[in-house]
């Protein structure tokens, strides 16, 4: 039996992967998985993904952890604004694509956190 929270997460993958564009063998490459059907089985909620290859997801895709784990992923990231469009790219271009997403993700945590405490001062 698949456990519906699987099946959420591995939605807002697949959902994700193709607003991106990234074929699953190229996801699969970057979480350093030799078979690409294990991201299908991801996608389709009958596998449980480790919490390092969910970080890494999200940092690819420039979201929260919490995004992945949501019903309605896209309300959740409408405030991601950017997107890379891509062709051709290797592996180390997803390596760099999910570094510049996680320096993002972090500065705008930075920004809240800012806010709020010039909010109480």
């Amino acid at each position: 039996m698949i456990d519906s929270k699987y099946k959420i997460i591995g939605n807002n993958i697949k959902v994700l992967r193709d607003k991106y564009g990234f074929k699953q063998g190229e996801v699969a490459n970057f979480l350093g998985l030799k078979n690409h059907a294990t991201i299908s089985y991801y996608e389709n909620g009958e596998r449980k993904i480790p919490l390092e290859h969910l970080s890494k997801i999200a940092d690819l895709f420039g979201v929260e952890l919490e995004v992945l784990l949501s019903e309605n992923p896209e309300e959740q990231a409408l405030n991601r604004v950017f997107a890379f469009r891509k062709d051709e790219f290797k592996g180390k271009d997803l390596e760099t694509i999910a570094n510049f997403h996680k320096i993002v993700k972090n500065y705008l945590k930075l920004k809240r956190l800012e806010k709020k405490h010039a909010l109480q001062s």
